[in-house]
């Protein structure tokens, strides 16, 4: 007997005239539970919890932007090919997004959002980041249900199965694939943990948390991306996402082996410009200018 991984019957439900997406249901429970770890994280770095929420009204806008510009650059025959509809490529609620996108607009965003909010960017991207493999993890889910971007055939019993509708050409009905949105989806909640504990052991700082992070989602994509196969544009017989991979993953590396020699341990302060110890000594030693104040001040 084959034990395989069904497909869910469908990914799309109507109240009344109004879709309901898995797809959309996913990304939006990714968010909100990095959210939910990154103010924790902020929290426990001696931040303000609402500074979460302020950040993220910039960088998840500008992340979504991000994440689908990427994958109509990357993926323009859809939209621009022959039979394609330019349109389309505002239908964000279809599926594609392409995290190498997300996390770049989304970072600038970020940027803004802790510019206004007074704090720096480096600190605020270390609390964010196993929240952000979570959320990658979850938003995998959107795949599973659109039944896309899985992987070549497999005869393992985790293979997937896919509907007839949704095989790729010359595909035989029954055959089962590679799980890629389930390799990714535990290959990123492996590393959020491990993220975490590293951070833990070794109290890293000044954005090598990120940059920790960035390692580890590509080292995972690169050989998860080698098993899919799904039409994608290619460089020197390899897939652009794969060449991305390695070349992101490489950078990041150099940044956090760079980061930690110039700055080894944590960050001393959040602020961008915090309170000196003149301002400290006045705030608390200086007399009321006014009398009265003093007098009512006497009086709580």
């Amino acid at each position: 007997m084959i034990v395989a991984i069904p497909s869910p019957s469908q990914g799309v439900w109507h109240l009344g005239p109004f879709p309901l997406r898995a797809y959309a249901f996913a990304i939006l429970l990714g968010i909100a539970a990095a959210l939910w770890m990154t103010r924790r994280r902020w929290v426990e770095r001696g931040g303000d919890a609402d500074t979460v929420l302020e950040v993220s009204f910039w960088a998840v806008p500008f992340g979504i932007v991000g994440g689908r510009i990427y994958h109509v650059i990357t993926s323009p025959q859809a939209y621009f090919g022959a039979g394609g509809h330019p349109v389309r490529a505002l239908y964000i609620w279809e599926g594609g997004l392409g995290i190498w996108g997300a996390v770049a607009f989304g970072a600038v965003g970020a940027w803004i959002g802790c510019r206004r909010q007074g704090v720096r960017l480096a600190p605020y991207a270390d609390a964010l980041a196993p929240g952000l493999l979570v959320a990658q993890g979850i938003g995998r889910l959107g795949n599973w249900f659109n039944q896309e971007l899985f992987g070549g055939p497999t005869s393992l019993p985790w293979g997937l199965r896919i509907d007839d509708a949704h095989l790729p050409a010359g595909a035989v009905s029954g055959t089962l694939f590679h799980p890629t949105f389930l390799y990714e989806m535990l290959w990123n909640f492996a590393a959020a943990a491990l993220l975490i504990w590293i951070d833990r052991r070794y109290r890293l700082g000044h954005g090598r948390v990120f940059w920790l992070y960035v390692v580890m989602y590509t080292t995972g994509r690169l050989w998860i991306e080698l098993l899919r196969i799904d039409p994608a544009n290619e460089i020197l017989g390899l897939r652009l996402n794969v060449w991305t991979s390695i070349i992101v993953g490489v950078g990041a590396l150099v940044a956090f082996v760079v980061v930690g020699r110039r700055h080894p341990g944590r960050d001393t302060t959040l602020l961008l410009a915090p309170p000196t110890a003149q301002d400290d000594e006045k705030t608390t030693t200086d007399p009321p200018a006014d009398p009265r104040e003093a007098g009512s001040a006497s009086q709580l």
